[in-house]
């Protein structure tokens, strides 16, 4: 293992404050002008990539950033988070600018309102890069809980009944969900004092390194309400109820940012809390196992049997998601590398496979499939992205998502957990069976009435197919070059393994 030097900085710090300040801005005078809403998002973000991107060349070089006297611990793992929010960010900026205006009525997208959308936008980022950025158990669940306030919110954006309900559902379920893994951080903080003192037993880096001296029942039952807690918070089965209504209600630039980066936190957390004790405990390896390949065969079934399409690619993020938490689940170096893979990739197919579909309903008004047959007949753009999106996902060769379902599939393998890479395997041609039956009915199949169709359909302004034309382009790239991305997966990785370790 590569050595890691742990340095003070400041980055470490302004990687959560600035975009907090910036959402702070906008919700005091986003509502004058759109420069104060969409500029000052788009310079806030904008900066926080730059820094982002400062922390990652950092990270590579070989150092650790830490602030706050090792409260605030930023390395490959917490860059590797920090850079695609910031990403995913700027591409949901950049598709918001036409699609909030035209998608409703000018009443419900007044200044103030919109004013909300990008401060709630900035917040998140930023309380999401806190939760990525911190090293005390207990302070991780504060932080989990602040992501949840400011994406609710976004959820309910167009405050109608359905989405209401769907942000109100996604609130209870989540905060009843992450007061679980709270028990559980309570748990092993307890357990972790007999050998640690007060501060020390609240740090990951030190609870790693005593992770054996732990009695395997608390460890066992801590898992149990991590994997609940922070399971609920990633979409995994049984915890995903709130997962297909808040995809559905809320605004495609938003399901793009649940399924791209707020399950993603929950993942992120399991990261930092149960696969600590993967190493020295075989039962959490095999728990974690079942629990997620029931997770991903039964999501992608429910998938299957979709006509909302922003339903169906809800139950297929709810499947997805399992890939990952197997993977990081397992405890070994290719585990987690694959794990972090599939993050990074399904980050970027399935916020490329919601943006086309707000596109679909941009145009046509629908999320229906069968009413969609036909109808996109003149939106290249989008035709092309959606087909590159479907092939990703289903792993299809040469895209990004057939290098890091092939790791997985390698890395539960090499565990001896031949069952568990027998039902990935399975359910990865189930999910090519869904995407390409998705495909042939809206763009190919005829259609079913002649309400379907619609002569004045057209591609989607610039400033909407530009987001999905580089996160496109992104699954090509990283399919044919995975070897671009390989540093700050393998830091990321080693910084875990170091954890483990102690």
């Amino acid at each position: 293992m590569t050595s890691i030097e742990v340095v003070e900085s400041n980055l470490a710090i302004l990687v959560f404050i600035i975009p907090t300040i910036f959402s702070l801005i906008i919700f005091a005078f986003g509502r004058f002008s759109r420069l104060l809403r969409e500029g000052i998002s788009f310079l806030g973000l904008l900066i926080t990539f730059l820094i982002s991107a400062a922390i990652c060349q950092k990270v590579l070089s070989g150092y650790v950033l830490s602030a706050w006297n090792m409260t605030i611990y930023v390395d490959g793992l917490s860059a590797l988070m920090e850079i695609l929010g910031s990403l995913m960010g700027l591409v949901i900026v950049f598709y918001s600018l036409k699609y909030l205006k035209r998608h409703r009525p000018p009443e419900e997208v007044t200044p103030k309102r919109l004013s909300l959308y990008y401060g709630l936008l900035m917040l998140f980022l930023g309380t999401m890069n806190w939760t990525c950025a911190t090293n005390n158990i207990v302070m991780l669940f504060v932080s989990l809980e602040a992501t949840t306030l400011a994406t609710t919110f976004l959820i309910a954006f167009y405050w109608g009944r359905r989405g209401v309900e769907a942000g109100y559902k996604y609130l209870l379920l989540v905060t009843v969900g992450v007061t679980f893994a709270l028990f559980g951080c309570v748990l092993v903080y307890s357990a972790s004092l007999p050998y640690l003192s007060g501060h020390e037993a609240q740090l990951f880096t030190s609870i790693g390194g005593i992770a054996e001296k732990i009695p395997s029942s608390i460890v066992l039952l801590a898992c149990a309400f991590f994997i609940a807690g922070f399971g609920t918070k990633a979409g995994l089965m049984p915890f995903h109820a709130w997962l297909p209504d808040a995809h559905a209600e809320a605004p495609a630039p938003i399901s793009a940012l649940l399924s791209g980066i707020v399950i993603k936190v929950g993942v992120y957390a399991l990261a930092r809390t149960a696969a600590v004790f993967s190493p020295s405990y075989s039962a959490v390896v095999v728990f974690v196992a079942i629990i997620a390949s029931a997770s991903m065969f039964l999501g992608i079934c429910l998938a299957l049997v979709q006509d909302d399409l922003k339903r169906m690619l809800a139950y297929s993020s709810v499947s997805q998601i399992a890939y990952v938490i197997e993977g990081i689940g397992l405890g070994t170096y290719l585990g987690i590398y694959g794990g972090l893979f599939h993050l990074l990739n399904h980050t970027i197919i399935k916020g490329l496979l919601l943006l086309t579909a707000g596109a679909l309903v941009y145009t046509t008004r629908t999320r229906s499939i069968q009413e969609l047959q036909k109808i996109p007949k003149k939106m290249p753009i989008t035709l092309f992205c959606f087909f590159i999106g479907a092939l990703a996902i289903a792993g299809m060769p040469p895209l990004n998502g057939f290098m890091s379902k092939l790791t997985l599939f390698l890395a539960v393998a090499q565990r001896g957990l031949l069952w568990a890479a027998v039902i990935a395997i399975l359910t990865s041609l189930l999910t090519a069976a869904c995407f390409v039956r998705a495909a042939y009915r809206i763009f190919w199949s005829k259609p079913a009435t002649q309400l379907a169709t619609n002569p004045h359909s057209k591609d989607v302004p610039a400033s909407m197919w530009l987001g999905m034309g580089i996160l496109a382009l992104l699954c090509i790239v990283i399919g044919i070059y995975p070897h671009l991305i390989h540093p700050i997966l393998d830091s990321a990785t080693q910084c875990i393994l170091k954890i483990l370790g102690g």
